[in-house]
């Protein structure tokens, strides 16, 4: 089966773009409706702090607005959503400070929520500088990694990732330092049936970026790491009930007339992902929210491709 069977675009639809910037979304079914989740400012980074904006829908068709956060002084990024073992929404947000430009510190924050429309003060999670950046619940517990500077007062120094994890969403214990160069950030950790963890884990260096794949049995201490060949920001994926794993984030698309950026759904294995499917998109994009269901993946990313604007959208997949 050649790759451009794997998967078929039924549908592209932009469902938000009423700030100057929508970007870095998240995307979940709860109590029979889909929550979309995204971070609203004028610019990717520095200018005005972020926001993090809620919008929710019976049809994926017709979208309204369900809650608004924000913190004085604090670029609100990166919301992810998650469900907790005893059925509470989960909001997972990462909280930087800059001082004219420059950085000064961060701390990851979570709420929570009953129906998605109420919410919880955003709680302070680990410690200065750490950015869990998703959790995923498996038998009872959340599970994720947060990466760091090595050194938050040099400039361009490494950075570290660790594993962790939490029974509440809000106290967590480290479980493993994964051993990461150049650059690791952006990760997201799934479960195989057998209950071995599996991590798509974004790396930065200009020398090598390739993302690294890794696989661990419980207790999730010992790691088998596997370079990929490709680059991906805002790493996501899926493991299917057959197992099989489908990915989604920014890749480098190669064409006749140059190289773009582009937000891609890729087939997944624990050695590689190879992109199969490129979605509407380019220039700032990527970030993609990942819902499977009865043969079809529904995701929404953000994507500059139309304007100077950016504008969250939502695809629908068949597999």
């Amino acid at each position: 089966m050649s790759d451009k069977t794997l998967s078929q675009l039924l549908s592209v639809e932009r469902i938000w773009s009423k700030a100057q910037h929508n970007s870095m979304t998240d995307l979940i079914r709860y109590k029979d409706a889909w929550f979309c989740t995204f971070r609203e400012g004028d610019q990717h980074v520095y200018g005005d702090d972020g926001s993090i904006r809620l919008i929710v829908s019976q049809d994926t068709k017709q979208w309204k607005e369900a809650a608004f956060l924000s913190l004085d002084s604090v670029d609100l990024r990166d919301p992810k959503l998650s469900i907790t073992p005893d059925g509470q929404l989960m909001l997972l947000v990462g909280g930087t400070v800059y001082r004219n430009r420059r950085y000064v510190t961060r701390q990851p924050r979570v709420a929570f929520s009953d129906d998605g429309f109420k919410w919880t003060a955003l709680t302070p999670i680990l410690s200065d500088h750490e950015w869990l950046w998703r959790v995923t619940w498996h038998d009872g517990i959340a599970y994720g990694a947060s990466y760091a500077y090595s050194n938050p007062e040099i400039l361009n120094a490494e950075w570290n990732i660790k594993l962790f994890a939490s029974k509440d969403g809000i106290s967590y214990d480290l479980l493993s330092d994964w051993d990461i160069d150049s650059f690791p950030s952006e990760a997201t950790v799934r479960f195989l049936k057998d209950g071995r963890m599996v991590a798509l884990v974004r790396r930065g260096g200009r020398m090598d970026a390739r993302a690294w794949i890794g696989v661990s049995e419980a207790p999730y201490t010992d790691w088998k790491w596997n370079a990929a060949e490709k680059h991906i920001g805002g790493p996501n994926f899926l493991i299917l009930p057959d197992e099989t794993m489908w990915a989604a984030g920014r890749f480098f698309q190669e064409t006749p007339f140059g190289t773009f950026e582009k937000t891609a759904l890729a087939r997944m294995n624990l050695k590689d992902i190879s992109p199969v499917l490129y979605l509407p998109s380019g220039g700032d994009t990527s970030y993609p929210g990942m819902v499977y269901n009865d043969g079809k993946i529904t995701l929404s990313y953000y994507s500059s491709h139309e304007g100077n604007q950016t504008s969250i959208y939502l695809a629908q997949i068949k597999l």
